[in-house]
């Protein structure tokens, strides 16, 4: 007899209940990512999903023992490469869905923020990955240029839990090295994302931040690095409701003081000094040369003492220091970045050609931080329901059994004064045989009126 393999039992039992309380696979369905025989998506997707948990890319998973449980490699490359299936509709119903549940653990007068950024998305010894283009990678230290994607990410977080809510693989349309593959349908999602790769990253920001917006993600600040604190990209954002906070840097761009047209070093010249607590400077309200108003507060540079960073808000109401706050939040993609790169395999896992596998393979790895930040956020929080449970026994142990059998004695008391006597002999008699049969370490705790009684 051979025993059927269940094909339930891929995931861990860890990420099994993660998995139902996320509806991660109903999100799969709603996003329309499916198959009409063989193997079924939701079992493709777990089994890339958990290879990560296992230390092994799918290559090394078809040479160990477990390969006969496994589909054939095609299987999962034809999977990869589909072009049909929404891979961003599929990320936003999951991240919707779970920063509602996280919304809940939250205080709601704490603000909540879109993060955007960019990263090198590296695929330097590839040569007919579609797409491939020649980038400059300004975050690094080496200031190098590479082959491969500048991945444009929007994040949302709430300062505790970072949710990646969408993202962009942008080639170029100057440096590009391969092209778009003739063989793909041009009425796809997947051909639809190819034009996107050609956009710049300011062109997609408002749209990006628009869909996030209609699926139902909440946030009231968008968070911007200096390269993309820009004057039209502000303006758009600020049109669909949202208040910006990002850090500027000392170009051309011009600030309205009065009738005056000003650079960002003439603004630090005429903003009114501060205490200089907490590395504050300078403060100044102002408007830029669009017509949208801002307070840019100036700080000092840890690098370089000598030298300060601006940083501009649209919410003029906020404070110094709650700006500069809410500003820190940012860092949270930084880590993202970090954590996907060197601990999910994001670049490294799989080696597809195509740019739907790019495509599906980092919507994958976006999924398992988006697990594993719950988990986290369950793990932590004192208001999921562990928290709860260890809440309600501290409150319980706060009231001492001895106490409360006092209590208990007293109230028996009170009820024997208010009867009359013929009750209030029988009460008493079967009190003093209930005392007595108890053992003397509780005795010890009882009324002496009680024990005399």
């Amino acid at each position: 007899m051979i025993a059927k393999n269940n094909l339930n039992k891929q995931l861990p039992n860890e990420l099994k209940s993660t998995f139902k309380e996320l509806k991660v696979l109903k999100h799969l369905r709603h996003a329309g990512i499916t198959k009409n025989f063989g193997y079924s998506c939701a079992h493709l997707f777990q089994l890339v999903f958990c290879l990560i948990f296992e230390n092994k890319n799918w290559f090394r998973a078809l040479e160990s023992k477990k390969s006969p449980e496994f589909p054939a490699k095609d299987t999962v490359y034809r999977f990869l490469n589909q072009s049909t299936f929404a891979w961003r509709r599929f990320l936003l119903f999951l991240v919707a869905f779970t920063a509602g549940k996280v919304t809940k653990l939250t205080n709601h007068a704490r603000p909540k923020v879109f993060i955007l950024d960019d990263s090198a998305y590296d695929r330097n010894r590839s040569k007919n990955v579609e797409l491939l283009a020649r980038c400059f990678d300004h975050a690094s230290q080496k200031m190098r240029f590479y082959k491969g994607f500048r991945m444009l990410t929007l994040g949302w977080s709430d300062g505790a839990t970072f949710l990646p809510v969408d993202f962009s693989l942008l080639s170029s349309k100057k440096s590009q090295i391969n092209g778009i593959s003739s063989k793909i349908d041009k009425r796809s999602s997947g051909y639809k994302r190819r034009l996107e790769a050609l956009q710049t990253a300011p062109e997609q920001i408002p749209n990006m931040i628009s869909r996030a917006m209609n699926t139902g993600i909440q946030a009231d600040y968008v968070l911007m690095d200096t390269w993309f604190t820009h004057q039209p990209l502000i303006k758009d954002i600020k049109e669909q409701g949202l208040d910006v906070i990002g850090m500027v840097k000392k170009l051309k761009q011009r600030y309205l003081v009065g009738d005056e047209r000003v650079s960002l070093e003439q603004l630090y010249r005429l903003a009114t000094p501060t205490d200089g607590k907490k590395g504050i400077l300078r403060s100044i309200h102002t408007v830029q040369a669009n017509g949208v108003p801002v307070k840019v507060v100036f700080v000092r540079n840890r690098n370089k003492k000598n030298d300060w960073l601006a940083i501009l808000s649209t919410d003029c109401t906020l404070s110094d220091q709650e700006i500069i706050r809410i500003y820190g939040m940012r860092w949270d993609i930084e880590v993202f970045f970090k954590t996907t790169k060197s601990l999910l395999k994001l670049q490294k896992e799989f080696q597809g050609r195509s740019y739907d596998s790019l495509i599906s393979h980092t919507t994958i790895v976006f999924t398992r931080y988006i697990v594993l930040s719950w988990q986290n956020r369950c793990s932590t929080d004192q208001r999921t329901l562990g928290g709860m449970f260890y809440e309600l026994c501290d409150e319980i142990s706060d009231l001492d059994w001895a106490v409360a059998l006092q209590q208990l004695i007293e109230l028996l008391e009170d009820t024997i004064k208010k009867s009359n006597k013929k009750m209030q002999g029988l009460i008493k008699i079967q009190l003093q045989q209930w005392i007595a049969g108890l053992p003397n370490y509780i005795k010890v705790y009882l009324p002496i009126s009680a024990c005399e009684s």
